[in-house]
């Protein structure tokens, strides 16, 4: 199952310039996901992250990747924003960044359910570049109810 940009904006609140999943490319509810991040040398974060040396901060690597985990949550439990609900990364353990994310690659975005107990979901997450493990993670996301008014 693909899921385009606005299929995803419809699971994540996020939104440029902090929206990092541009396209789902495989789901299997209740269990993975792959999606792809673009990285373009227009990225607001190059600016400063490093000026002649544009490379991707590790963190944003960690957050397209809980980004990632975050669609595989809610479209496994067919539960949106809208509806109430969010996602919020509470964690991670075992974070490996393995080499330099640079303009014009393509970040591939695995992520895999360990578990979901209680509302609290335990991902492992790998990023990758051509092929190349870039960086990983034990991602934690909790569900919950959002306040409305």
């Amino acid at each position: 199952m693909m899921m385009n940009i606005e299929d995803i904006k419809e699971y994540l609140l996020q939104r440029y310039p902090f929206l990092l999943v541009d396209r789902v490319v495989e789901i299997d509810l209740g269990k993975s996901v792959v999606a792809y991040k673009n990285v373009s040398v227009n990225e607001p974060f190059f600016e400063g992250h490093f000026p002649g040396k544009p490379i991707m901060p590790g963190v944003l690597i960690i957050e397209a990747l809980a980004q990632a985990a975050g669609v595989l949550g809610f479209k496994s439990q067919e539960k949106k924003p809208k509806d109430g609900y969010l996602y919020y990364f509470v964690g991670a353990d075992h974070v490996r960044l393995k080499r330099p994310v640079v303009p014009g690659d393509q970040l591939k975005l695995e992520a895999t359910i360990i578990t979901g107990k209680r509302g609290i979901y335990k991902f492992d997450c790998r990023a990758s570049v051509d092929g190349v493990l870039v960086g990983s993670a034990i991602i934690l996301c909790a569900e919950r109810k959002s306040d409305s008014d």
